[in-house]
Parts: structure tokens; sequence; C-alpha cells
């Protein structure tokens, strides 16, 4: 007989609690919810993930259960079925639609109504009624091209979130490939200069690092130093505490109040952010606030501080453009390393399925690997153990 109730899962505290014939939620310690199944199969338990509360309600996570228990009782694998879509392959347009409901939860309302608006208006009258898996980097072009130079920003964000589809798709088995990022890359033009465009192009990026290690190491230069190498936004680094870090790790564990979706990241550092984060520790006075980079009476720096070392150097990129620096490179310079891992390095929603197939471990160590690389890019041969 079932246990739970809608409510019940609302309110669950973290553990695992029973619904009874095999089905329980499980609530982690950071408060994240999502159904487990277990079934027996050769006389041995197996736990099977079903989905997040997210995705499935109580009423689904329960008919889905009932399938996969029948299959275990039929002697079909069970994770096999639960992994297998029978739909018909869905257009661009439908494909929008099940992004959307799958990753809204992660995103502030703004961001969640931007993405289908920009999608409709920008990408649907090209790509819209095209299956996903027919979907190649010259629809995609096609699509963007009109408003490349005409909107430079915007036109990132489409790409973007046409990205994001295409991933999405290639998670649930829609489609071979994931979206055809560096083919993209080459068939569109360059973005000119200009108030519109904050992004540093990357390859600048090395050339202004060397400038801005040539001045002395203030507060605002080292912090943005710190981004740069970290893709981080500025909020997040403005507001980092030493007791986020752990160095023996090499991982930034951000808390949800610093986070632009209030979720919970960790960032893998590369060796020339923890070697920063090291000369910090034995030069700096520690600050009241355990803050890394503390600014006037050892509060936050503030948001012109970063942006007024561009502005020293008569540049008029933002702080924040160097994510995008980044996500560029990573596109064009790093094609062997999945696009979803790049996401996940800027803290991008990433449905859980695809992390999973490229198991969790692997998935993280392809993470530092596209971190490391970009610091050595950024240096270009000098030692990045020093900042």
């Amino acid at each position: 007989m079932a246990k739970l109730t809608a409510l019940a899962v609302k309110n669950a505290k973290p553990g695992r609690h029973g619904d009874g014939a095999g089905l329980y939620l499980l609530v982690k310690p950071s408060g994240a919810k999502s159904w487990v199944l277990r079934v027996q199969k050769h006389g041995k338990r197996r736990d099977i993930g079903l989905g997040s509360v997210a995705a499935l309600t109580l009423a689904e996570a329960r008919e889905r259960a009932a399938e996969l228990r029948k299959h275990a009782l039929n002697g079909r694998d069970p994770v096999a079925e639960r992994d297998r879509d029978i739909r018909p392959t869905p257009s661009f347009r439908e494909a929008t639609i099940e992004t959307h409901a799958a990753l809204k939860p992660s995103w502030v309302e703004k961001n969640a109504a931007a993405f289908l608006t920009s999608l409709e208006t920008y990408a649907h009258p090209t790509l819209g009624d095209l299956r996903v898996d027919s979907i190649k980097a010259a629809h995609i072009l096609s699509a963007l091209t009109p408003i490349w130079i005409a909107k430079p920003e915007l036109a990132r964000k489409v790409r973007m979130r046409i990205g994001q589809v295409l991933n999405f798709a290639h998670s649930k088995g829609w489609r071979a490939a994931e979206a055809p990022n560096r083919a993209v890359s080459l068939g569109l033009p360059k973005q000119p200069k200009g108030r519109n465009f904050s992004a540093m192009p990357y390859e600048q990026v090395p050339k202004f690092v060397a400038g801005l290690q040539k001045n002395s190491p203030t507060a605002g230069r080292r912090a943005l130093l710190f981004l740069i190498l970290t893709a981080a936004r500025p909020g997040e680094v403005r507001h980092a505490r030493w007791e986020q870090f752990d160095l023996a790790k090499s991982d930034w564990n951000r808390p949800p109040e610093i986070m632009k979706e209030r979720e919970a990241h960790t960032i893998t550092l590369n060796a020339a952010a923890v070697g920063l984060l090291k000369e910090l520790q034995g030069s700096q006075l520690p600050s009241k606030n355990g803050l890394v980079f503390p600014g006037a009476r050892g509060n936050p720096l503030s948001d012109m501080t970063m942006r007024k070392v561009l502005r020293d150097a008569g540049l008029p990129f933002d702080a924040h453009g160097f994510r995008s620096s980044f996500r560029d490179w990573a596109a064009e310079q790093m094609p062997a390393i999945p696009d979803a891992v790049a996401e996940a390095a800027l803290a991008h929603a990433v449905p859980d399925k695809i992390v999973r197939a490229y198991r969790r471990t692997k998935f993280v160590s392809m993470r530092r690997e596209l971190l490391e690389a970009w610091a050595k890019h950024i240096f270009e041969g000098q030692d990045i153990e020093q900042s």
C-alpha cells in the first residue's frame, strides 16, 4: 500500500522514504529529491534511478516504477527499458518545450522565460519543424546569420540555447551527437567590437593577462585574474570566502547564496588558480568576513572594482564577459571535450542523465582537463603555478 503523499514529498527531510513496492524518495542533505526503484534480479537487489521530483510527480513515479517492475519480472533489463524512449523523434520546437520543462526548476523565472521567447522568435522559424536528429551546423547557421552581427549579444544567447536543446535531445537518445559547436563556430564571422559586445575575444586574453601581471597586485587585479582563471561570475568571486575552498582537492565549493541559480556548485580549480590562492594566503591579513578578495574596510569588493581594471586599460569589455571568452575558446579549441562539460564548468544547468552518460568521475576529470587547458592558453607557456 502506498505510504507517501504529495505533501509528504514536499516536506520530506534528508534520507530515504519508502512508498511501498520498492519505490523510494531519496532526499540528499542539499535538499535535492529524486526517485529510486529497488528491484530483485537473480537474487540481487538493484537500485534504479527514475529521475528527480522536479521531473516526475509522485503519481508519475509510481506509474514508472510499476512499468519497470513488470519488465524485471519478465526477465528484461529494467535499466535498458528505463532509458528506452519509444516516442517518435520530436521536432526542434517540441524538444525546446521538453528541454525547458526539464531545466526550468534550476533557473530563475526571468531566464526561463527568456529561453522560450528567444528560441520561439529567432530559432523556430528556421529550426522549429525540423526533427532534432536532422539538424546540422548549416541549419543553425541559417538561424543565427541574420542576427549574428546586428544583435551580437542576443545571437550568442540564442546559439547557446540551441545547443542546450540539441544536447538535451542527445541525452534522451533523439540524436546521435551533441550540438555541432565547432562547425558552427567555423561558419560564423567574427563579431565586431563595440558597446554591445562585452566579451574579450579569447585570442586577446593572454596578452591582457600578461599586462595585468605587470602592474601592482591590487585586490581588483587579483580578483579579475582569479575570475578569468575560473570562468566564474563577478559576484561569485567578490563573495568568495576561504571556508569555501579545499586547496588539497583543488575544489571551490560555492554555496547557494552566491550562485545565480541559488544552487550549490563545486568548481574544479586549475593549478594557476590554486597558486594564486596560496600566494594570497601567505601575503594578506585575514579579513573580518573571511573574504578572499576583501575591499575597503574588509567588505566585499564593489561591482565596479574589476570593471575599473578593464576601463583603466582602455578596454570596452566587462568582467562577466570572460565567461563567454572561455566558452568560445572551449567550443573552438577543445572539440574533444563534450559541450556539456563546458556548460558544467560555467555552472549552467546540465541534466543529470548527461553526466551519467560519461560516468560522474570521468565527467569531473574532463572538467579539470578543460580548466587546466584554459590556464595554459591564458599564460601561453608561462609557469602556471605562478600568479
